[in-house]
């Protein structure tokens, strides 16, 4: 029997991973389900979170190579600074994309000026993969504004197309491969058609309960809802929904993951790792701390 291109390939629910601190995040990408969808390669929900005064979120500098992070927050700032001498705050509805290409450095940390109080800190980051021709190209960082950000409002759905191209709305931001990457708020009833234009497509299901027709099966938050290849999906709100809507087309080849580390060749992974071992990667101006390289050897993880 031919399989209905609207159903879904897959359900994946976010394991936990503990960024030190006692600061937890849900990470959706790589699953054992799924390595990747498109060129998104890693997605970590950040909270909610609520930090009490004083405290914060401290990433320390570390390496990134082969791949793009997209930073996209709903709730509080964070501050980024980077090998190539960026500082750049972010806060909700606004893009931080930053491209790694041969090799950066950066640390990601709550502004002292959020500290004072109680602060919420609450978002998304993903990976995306770079194409072979692009892995080596120079590290870049580019931040867009949220009102850069193109935004289209109708009957109960509100879409803001942060990366790429989607509905005939395409953002601002430089990408290297076709994409698209999208914050939709549904509200309770209101339905969201996703055409085909791309071959693999998902939903991660920030708020809220949401439904795909003709089925009664409810998905909640915290879900990753990977769709069949063809065909319009329909998804339809339970209750006040959020989501974002990622995927592409699928990269050109198989990519390896270690640590922050992406590449097609096991070979340039096992450099990078000499290069930070060895202190041959650049440093991020005003920071004297750093992730050191991790001891443990991954288990081999099969993905389809």
């Amino acid at each position: 029997m031919k399989k209905d291109p609207s159903s879904l390939d897959a359900v994946i629910t976010p394991r936990a991973s503990d960024l030190g601190n006692g600061f937890t995040v849900k990470r959706a990408l790589p699953s054992l389900q799924r390595q990747m969808i498109g060129p998104f390669i890693f997605l970590d929900q950040m909270g909610r979170a609520m930090l009490p005064p004083g405290d914060g979120l401290d990433v320390p500098p570390h390496p990134h190579i082969g791949l793009a992070t997209v930073t996209y927050l709903f709730e509080g700032e964070l501050l980024h600074r980077d090998s190539l001498g960026v500082v750049q705050a972010i806060r909700p509805g606004e893009l931080n994309w930053m491209t790694a290409g041969s090799g950066i450095v950066h640390s990601e940390r709550t502004p002292a000026e959020q500290r004072a109080a109680e602060s919420a800190l609450y978002g998304i980051q993903c990976w995306v993969a770079l194409p072979e021709r692009d892995e080596e190209m120079a590290p870049a960082f580019a931040h867009h504004d949220a009102d850069e950000l193109p935004v289209t409002d109708a009957e109960g759905a509100r879409l803001r197309v942060i990366a790429g191209e989607l509905c005939g709305l395409r953002s601002p931001a430089a990408t290297r491969s076709a994409l698209f990457y999208a914050d939709l708020a549904l509200a309770a009833g209101a339905k969201f058609r996703l055409a085909a234009d791309y071959d693999e497509r998902a939903a991660y299901v920030v708020e809220g309960e949401l439904k795909m027709p003709p089925g009664d099966d409810v998905h909640g938050a915290g879900q990753l809802l990977v769709f069949g290849r063809g065909g319009e999906i329909v998804l339809q709100a339970q209750s006040n929904v959020r989501l974002l809507l990622l995927g592409g087309e699928p990269m050109e080849g198989r990519r390896f993951i270690w640590w922050n580390f992406v590449s097609s060749s096991r070979e340039r992974i096992e450099q990078a790792k000499a290069d930070w071992r060895d202190g041959r990667f650049g440093h991020v101006p005003g920071e004297t701390e750093f992730i050191p390289l991790p001891e443990r050897k991954p288990r081999p993880v099969k993905y389809p």
